[in-house]
């Protein structure tokens, strides 16, 4: 992710430009993995760099499509058929990073966004634009089991 940053940021796709972002994005990663990971042998662990990836596929090409192509029918709607509300949304996680991983994923996703956290009780506070039902299980199947999914892959 920090390489697309990097030419989105730079405005280029010049040869140079992209092998410069290649290295500029392993020097961060490797200078940052020590802090953002609990287990000093875990950057090195070839199945959570595929982790990642899948992550970031699964988020910018799945979790955002259907997120936005819910809103897009809910405001398109005639009836504007929204039941919004503040529901708890329980977590499993245990790093800093994994519970910020799926609190930005949440509130980048068109329909939810947090707005509290308890991390003693372990529950996100979050405002659906579409509560299917108050309770945990619903909750947790329908906003953030599959952004929880590969957190804990790539963080704990």
């Amino acid at each position: 992710m920090l390489f697309a940053v990097f030419i989105i940021a730079s405005a280029s796709v010049a040869p140079q430009d992209i092998i410069y972002g290649i290295i500029f994005s392993i020097a961060v990663a490797v200078a940052v993995s020590e802090l953002l990971i609990a287990k000093h042998t875990k950057p090195y662990n070839i199945k959570r760099w595929f982790w990642t990836i899948a992550y970031t596929f699964y988020y910018f090409i799945v979790a955002e499509y259907k997120a936005h192509s819910d809103v897009i029918m809910r405001i398109l709607h005639p009836k504007m058929p929204i039941k919004p509300g503040i529901v708890r949304v329980p977590f499993h996680v245990n790093t800093d990073y994994a519970i910020v991983t799926i609190a930005n994923s949440i509130t980048n996703t068109p329909g939810t966004v947090v707005v509290d956290l308890d991390t003693k009780r372990k529950y996100f506070y979050v405002h659906w634009i579409n509560v299917k039902a108050p309770d945990e299980k619903t909750t947790f199947e329908n906003i953030s089991k599959m952004f929880e999914y590969f957190a804990k892959r790539i963080f704990d």
